[in-house]
């Protein structure tokens, strides 16, 4: 079979998405590959077709097994052989699985990197031939990525080892060019095809609120999008707790994960989350790598994530399906501090010398930096994020909460003068707090302790609101009249802008919100997101599709799913096939799924 007829045959797709065919050419000419690829955007399908191509065994290298279960089951579900090897499986297993390769059983093998140097891995790759490394989240194999794995470091003396050298691939969702350097560097790629599709997700909706009641803003949500599947991300494993109880109390199906669970009780929410029982996931970042769940609405962050990298890939586990979804971040000053902390208390770079340690933990500063200003900016959330990663689009998106605000321009020189003269008055010694106290004229004790009544812009602003206050104060961060010192104590120091300031060289001007914040351009652009929804005999039959589906997987004991995307099911209720042939033509459905499923599902269409 050619390339075109295994998309059709196994994966039920017509035609290759944006970069796919460029990648797999390359892999089935024998070039090394590196895809940058958003989630979603179907990077698994780069190897795996060129893998039932290849004559020998692809290797797919995986940090977690979930991932390797999730894509495992997918590839059984749809008719081809896969295995995975890994600490889940007992020595029994784990020696009937090698048995079964070493007898060319399974094209693909999913392999933890730990396995990769154990002398009977060792034992079994040299005993049969390999075609292709695949090296799937390789931002992993970098101390300068998100998720730096030293067991990563493997991949490269394992490859060297083997008798013939094959091909490798490597995919990732998030790389910076530095990412993208090391991945290049460490794994040894030779010449590879380098990929970048792109990282926008048009079909997220990506919004940053700063609620005074948090969980009042998750549980007004919910009650807004009731039945949606979703993921509600917190910092700290207290935070998860209390979340998901006072979720329970109130009456959502909600499950929770962080390291603290036993392991049997994170396995079982996971389960309930992916299987449909438990619509609602609250977790640490502990949850989500390798989490192919294509039906998950939205993802709110209850707290500001770390970096960019992290909440993108976070956010991005919505709307796999490309569908629309939701990425909410609700953000609170305390979060500064508690990543703050994090970052100064991280112990999984302790093996590093004190002086790489230092510059990473600069590198997190700076990327904590700009993981608030994400938080403060007034331009498109959708261009922020692409200019992140090297990408530069429109200014506007229309598809954001910045966008969809409806902002007026307003001169807020006189406030930003009193802010940094307050700040050079006082000797630049003080936090964001006693600067702001100071100029609204508080009577706190810490103001008296410090005597900032006497500096000379005290209560200079107190008819301005405590919350515009901070808006100047982030302000004058973003565009470098203040900074922030990150050692210890913050502290806000003067930037080089300042003096321009207050010898009146420059205007602070500053986008802010209308008294109406929601105007006619939300309006417009939230009537076009709708025109796509399903009318109400398509959802009548949507609805029936989906608890076939659900009779399924319980059947098969396997995520709904995995049996068909929330997607496929849309493109049954449009097209409404009444024959083999019509259901064929939908999109994700394959030969091998229609011959498992296929009956069933024409007589559900047909029955509606």
């Amino acid at each position: 079979m050619d390339k075109q007829e295994i998309l059709k045959k196994y994966f039920g797709y017509d035609q290759f998405r944006s970069g796919q065919e460029v990648l797999i050419d390359s892999i089935l000419a024998g070039r090394d590959v590196l895809g940058i690829m958003p989630t979603g955007a179907g990077k698994s399908l780069c190897y795996q077709v060129p893998a039932l191509m290849m004559d020998g065994i692809t290797l797919v290298i995986s940090p977690l097994i979930s991932l390797m279960k999730d894509q495992v089951g997918a590839l059984n579900q749809a008719g081809i052989h896969a295995a995975f090897l890994n600490s889940s499986l007992t020595v029994s297993q784990y020696y009937k699985a090698l048995s079964y390769a070493r007898a060319g059983r399974y094209p693909i093998i999913y392999v933890a990197p730990e396995r990769l140097l154990s002398e009977e891995f060792l034992d079994f790759a040299d005993h049969v031939k390999i075609s292709m490394v695949a090296v799937d989240e390789a931002h992993c194999v970098s101390q300068w990525g998100q998720d730096f794995r030293p067991s990563y470091l493997k991949i490269t003396e394992f490859v060297s080892r083997l008798r013939e050298r094959p091909v490798v691939s490597a995919f990732t969702a998030t790389a910076t060019r530095e990412v993208r350097d090391d991945i290049i560097r460490i794994l040894k790629l030779r010449e590879p095809k380098v990929l970048t599709t792109g990282f926008d997700r048009p079909n997220l909706y990506f919004g940053v609120a700063s609620p005074r009641d948090r969980y009042g803003a998750v549980r007004d949500y919910l009650d807004a999008h009731p039945g949606a599947s979703g993921i509600v991300y917190c910092l700290t494993r207290k935070q998860v707790e209390e979340v998901c109880g006072k979720l329970q109390r109130d009456g959502f199906p909600a499950v929770r994960y962080h390291a603290g669970l036993s392991d049997g009780e994170r396995k079982k929410n996971q389960d309930d989350f992916i299987y449909d029982r438990a619509q609602i996931m609250v977790a640490t970042n502990a949850f989500g790598m390798g989490i192919d769940k294509s039906n998950v609405r939205f993802v709110i962050h209850y707290n500001m994530p770390k970096n960019m990298e992290s909440y993108y890939q976070e956010a991005g586990r919505a709307g796999r399906d490309g569908e629309p979804a939701e990425c909410i971040l609700l953000y609170g000053g305390q979060d500064v501090i508690t990543n703050q902390l994090f970052i100064e208390n991280n112990q999984d770079n302790i093996e590093l010398d004190p002086e790489t340690r230092q510059l990473v933990m600069e590198r997190d500063r700076e990327r904590l930096r700009k993981m608030t200003f994400y938080c403060f900016t007034r331009d498109c959330l959708r261009e922020y994020i692409l200019r992140y990663f090297g990408e530069y689009g429109s200014c506007s998106c229309g598809n954001c909460s910045n966008c969809l605000t409806n902002f007026e321009t307003v001169d807020m020189t006189e406030a930003a003068k009193a802010i940094t003269g307050c700040v050079a008055a006082s000797g630049q010694r003080y936090g964001v707090n006693v600067i702001l106290d100071t100029v609204h004229g508080s009577a706190g004790a810490k103001i008296r302790q410090y005597r900032m009544g006497e500096n000379p812009w005290y209560g200079s602003l107190k008819e301005m609101p405590v919350y515009r206050l901070r808006q100047v104060m982030n302000e004058l961060q973003l565009r470098g009249f203040l900074t922030v010192t990150n050692d210890g104590y913050a502290v806000v120091k003067l930037g080089e802008q300042a003096i321009a300031l207050q010898a009146g060289e420059v205007k602070v001007e500053m986008k802010l919100a209308r008294e109406e914040p929601r105007g006619e351009k939300k309006k417009e652009v939230r009537k076009k997101k709708k025109a796509g929804a399903l009318t109400e005999a398509e959802e009548e039959l949507f609805e029936r599709l989906r608890a076939l589906r659900m009779e399924i997987a319980k059947e098969e004991k396997v995520p709904p799913y995995i049996v068909f995307s929330d997607k496929t099911l849309m493109n049954m209720c449009a097209a409404r096939p009444r024959t083999r042939e019509e259901m064929l033509a939908v999109s994700g459905v394959g030969e091998f799924k229609f011959r498992k499923y296929g009956e069933r599902f024409l007589r559900a269409v047909m029955e509606t």
